[in-house]
């Protein structure tokens, strides 16, 4: 074989990628917004790790948060999202959904971090699985670099892939569906920890290339994008780009009006009580971590290093209010037996509970309208 012909490894795998996935205790706070997660794992492993500031807070005094993490939260606009599709949608909280531009988080999250990306499309015109192979062989290979995956396992959502095996049959990395029953019939596992999917191009949506360093905006210019970012996410009230969608502060209206449909939350049907509780749940959660991030974003951007500092007090207030909803959504929960309650589904069966839940909710919009009219006042400063 000519010395410049180099045959393709049957396995490379780059190793330590830090693991994502949703909560599962521990010291480390939760971090389920899947973007943000997997962003903050591949910086982390790059080395860099100091994205935003080094003092965000926790709920808790033993919970560990990564600033990293707050800072994507609220520079892709997941700080200020809420979706709600007509009806008991369990991709409501898919952060894709925040406007009518679905690349929009992914674009700005890399421009953040001063990298360039490529994403790779499906083509429904042909087969182009071998060109998602050669993509993946070619940065995990030659250029020792992760790439992004919408899909692999589960859901349309980001994963990690960190390698592959058997030639390309076999993708190996993170997901955050690869121990959940419902997604990974037939997925098996490495020593570390991490999967292995075979037929994989069926479920991989894109791919996302991740490019060399590039310059990054003035950090001060970086906040205050991110911050008018942040109003109309609030402000959009439908997105139309995939099935009409209740979006920002009229999405938590439309969550509530479900709550009070009880022709829907029939006693005897454990199924649909399930699947219900479940949609509201993850709203819940939604609400609950990205506005708590979200407050930790906010008080980064009010450094006067950043931003101007007669703009802090403003950016303070909204996030209050942020850590308010936050507050509120463990009210809800209570209501319900609790967070994590594995009865709680049949809590929700009860009319006079839900109806207890529709103030909550509602107060929590406005606190979040509360919150973009503090921003709209930062940044008219």
């Amino acid at each position: 074989m000519p010395n410049h012909i180099q045959a393709q490894p049957a396995r490379c795998v780059i190793e330590g990628v830090p693991q994502v996935h949703f909560y599962e205790g521990g010291k480390r706070c939760p971090e389920d917004i899947i973007l943000p997660s997997v962003l903050r794992a591949l910086l982390e492993h790059a080395g860099e790790s100091d994205y935003g500031c080094r003092h965000c807070m926790a709920r808790t005094p033993d919970c560990k948060i990564t600033c990293t993490y707050a800072y994507l939260v609220g520079i892709t606009g997941a700080g200020s999202f809420l979706s709600w599709k007509e009806g008991w949608h369990g991709d409501n909280g898919a952060i894709f959904y925040m406007s009518d531009d679905p690349a929009a988080p992914d674009r700005r999250a890399f421009e953040a971090i001063g990298y360039a990306y490529e994403s790779v499309e499906k083509e429904p015109d042909r087969d182009n699985e071998a060109e998602f192979r050669r993509r993946i062989v070619e940065s995990v290979r030659d250029r020792k670099t992760p790439v992004i995956g919408y899909g692999v396992i589960g859901p349309p959502e980001p994963s990690i892939i960190a390698g592959y095996d058997e030639g390309g049959d076999v993708l190996v990395g993170w997901s955050f569906f690869q121990g959940i029953p419902d997604f990974n019939a037939g997925v098996e596992f490495e020593p570390s920890g991490y999967f292995r999917k075979r037929d994989w191009f069926k479920d991989t949506h894109n791919l996302l290339i991740i490019g060399g360093k590039q310059p990054k905006p003035p950090l001060g210019d970086t906040y205050r994008d991110a911050l008018k970012w942040a109003l109309k996410v609030t402000r959009t009230p439908m997105v139309k780009w995939y099935k009409d969608r209740h979006n920002g502060l009229a999405a938590y209206t439309a969550w509530a009006n479900h709550l009070l449909r009880d022709e829907e939350w029939p006693a005897g049907d454990e199924a649909v009580l399930r699947q219900h509780h479940n949609v509201h749940n993850d709203a819940v959660g939604v609400v609950a971590e990205a506005r708590w991030y979200g407050s930790q974003f906010l008080i980064q951007a009010s450094d006067p290093d950043h931003l101007h500092y007669n703009m802090a007090e403003e950016l303070l207030r909204a996030a209050a209010c942020y850590a308010g909803e936050h507050e509120l959504m463990w009210k809800v929960w209570d209501l319900a037996g609790g967070n994590g309650n594995p009865e709680a589904y049949r809590k929700l069966a009860d009319p006079e509970v839900r109806r207890q839940m529709v103030p909550i909710i509602l107060q929590s919009r406005d606190k979040c309208a509360e919150a973009a009219e503090h921003i709209e006042r930062a940044l008219a400063k």
